[in-house]
């Protein structure tokens, strides 16, 4: 369908939770098409419907060649494993913060047709089902911080050009 603008932190629509598909028609399959085409960018690995200026529980990824999307969905599972890696977000251009993310994780939803799906993955594609997640709960993963880093984030973000804008 069409590559949509990514909205920026501070936009009220990314503070806000997602609410759940009901509806399975036309309108949801031009979101999920939205969704595909704006994660397939260069430098995307996912995108949730938030982020489109949409408030509804769905992502796209792009992780690894690797490309799909999830209505729906819910975090079931998360390793005690760990990683500790520099996250960032289209959200927040030109940012990017260290975040500690499960190892592993699952999710599961359902596609446009509202048909079960499940995702799982390690390192990268953990962190992104984890990070898309987070945003239909209206969290940006600086939330995820400690008080300390994310200070040091907020005041970078009130730097930026795009602040604000």
């Amino acid at each position: 369908m069409a590559f949509r603008p990514i909205r920026r932190f501070g936009d009220p629509v990314l503070r806000m939770a997602a609410e759940p598909v009901t509806v399975f028609d036309q309108r949801l399959r031009s979101i999920v098409a939205d969704l595909l085409d704006t994660v397939d960018a260069p430098g995307h690995a996912g995108v949730a419907a938030p982020q489109i200026g949409v408030g509804v529980r769905a992502f796209s990824y792009r992780v690894d060649g690797e490309i799909g999307y999830v209505v729906n969905p819910e975090v079931v599972e998360l390793s005690d494993e760990v990683q500790d890696d520099v996250e960032a977000c289209l959200s927040l251009p030109g940012l990017g913060f260290e975040t500690r993310r499960a190892q592993h994780a699952v999710v599961r939803g359902v596609n446009a047709d509202n048909e079960p799906v499940t995702v799982s993955g390690s390192g990268l594609m953990a962190r992104c089902l984890q990070h898309e997640t987070d945003h239909l709960d209206g969290m940006v993963y600086i939330q995820r911080l400690d008080p300390e880093r994310r200070r040091e984030a907020y005041r970078q973000v009130r730097e930026q050009s795009w602040f604000w804008q």
